[in-house]
């Protein structure tokens, strides 16, 4: 095996730091260096903070952005699903329909429990 076939992949990932690296330690050496009293005061909505910054959330919050987060990358299944269907011929097509059938499913339990409720 040859390791010149990782070159791509390196470079990749090098250009990727870079590109997140790079800006930041622009900006931290070129930015101007003047803090003052009201860039280094704590910023809520414009007023001072009047509760404790670790109050604790509804459960209802981490409920709905775990359930988002589950339902988008379930539905992130259907790019290379869409891309090889025709390798895949119908039994793909109809083991796509079965994994959205499960889907929906859990989309309409969840609907019905109230977990997509926010009030």
């Amino acid at each position: 095996m040859d390791l010149t076939e990782y070159v791509p992949v390196i470079l990749f990932i090098l250009v990727g730091i870079g590109v997140g690296v790079a800006p930041q330690v622009l900006g931290f050496l070129l930015g101007p260096q003047r803090p003052d009293a009201a860039k280094n005061s704590p910023y809520e909505c414009g007023f001072e903070a009047f509760e404790d910054a670790r109050m604790k959330f509804d459960v209802r919050y981490y409920l709905v952005a775990i359930l988002f987060i589950l339902f988008d990358l379930e539905i992130a299944f259907l790019f290379p699903w869409a891309v090889s269907l025709r390798e895949t011929g119908s039994a793909g097509l109809w083991a796509m329909m079965l994994f959205l059938g499960i889907l929906v499913v859990g989309f309409i339990y969840e609907w019905k429990k109230g977990a997509l409720d926010w009030e």
